[in-house]
């Protein structure tokens, strides 16, 4: 199966006038962005977004920014010059007034871009690294998260408008202690594991709305490598993962030029 890149982005952002023939709506974009080789001061490699809608990048490769501009990872992403995996940039990015993310206010500088920012980079890419590609979709090894025989130990969250998250039990990312969440749907807790596992995870548990869930190893509890952690917390809240066969999308990049000045 093989989508050209302007097909794949007209499905999100062609309306009925452009499905008849008249003046396609322009994809979202960012009002001013700067993008520049990444600065020896940089330390850490970061996206952040801000109030208002500023993104900010530090140390970013052109394969980091298509994972975070597609919603994708690692190994979804095929092709392209070698350059991709090693140049690194510096990027600021600030929306129009008009958008919605000009009122965005996320919780915390870490919270991943908005689906009209990651449609704003998609953009930039295309604009400033000349980034064109196609989609192909292909049977390949996948995992199902779906019901366990345990009960579930599902909660409704003690606040809906908390920003949805999935970690450790400590805060940050999963690291073997066990498995946490807050206001989190199972599709998106189904997005956040394949992360660690490498392997994307289909949702099949039925289950609608969002949850809270803790499962945490008692202190005398050998630790677990991160990849059976997140299997034994997974059933700790009565769920589960199986391997399975299923569609895995990836990005293939067929041309990409290293990006033009500001």
């Amino acid at each position: 199966m093989r989508i050209s890149a302007y097909v794949a982005i007209g499905i999100a952002v062609i309306g009925p006038a452009g499905l008849f023939g008249q003046t396609a709506v322009s994809p979202p974009a960012f009002e001013v962005a700067s993008v520049k080789p990444a600065s020896p001061e940089s330390r850490s490699i970061a996206l952040s977004t801000y109030p208002g809608g500023r993104i900010t990048v530090s140390l970013y490769t052109l394969q980091m920014l298509i994972e975070e501009a597609f919603g994708v990872q690692s190994f979804q992403v095929s092709g392209g010059p070698r350059w991709i995996n090693d140049d690194r940039y510096d990027i600021v990015a600030k929306p129009p007034a008009s958008s919605k993310s000009s009122k965005a206010n996320p919780p915390y500088p870490k919270a991943p871009p908005n689906d009209e920012q990651r449609q704003m980079l998609q953009t930039l890419l295309a604009d400033r690294f000349q980034l064109k590609f196609h989609r192909e979709t292909k049977e390949g090894p996948v995992y199902i998260l779906g019901k366990g025989s345990k009960k579930l130990k599902l909660q409704d969250p003690k606040n809906g408008d908390d920003y949805p998250w999935a970690g450790s039990i400590g805060g940050g990312g999963i690291s073997g202690d066990g498995l946490a969440g807050i206001n989190i749907s199972m599709p998106l807790l189904a997005t956040r594991l394949s992360w660690y596992l490498r392997r994307p995870v289909l949702d099949q548990t039925g289950l609608k709305g969002s949850y809270d869930f803790k499962f945490e190893y008692a202190p005398d509890d050998p630790r677990p490598d991160i990849i059976s952690s997140i299997f034994a917390s997974v059933q700790g809240i009565g769920l589960k993962l199986e391997a399975a066969k299923g569609p895995v999308e990836t990005i293939v990049i067929d041309h990409a030029e290293k990006p033009s000045a500001n």
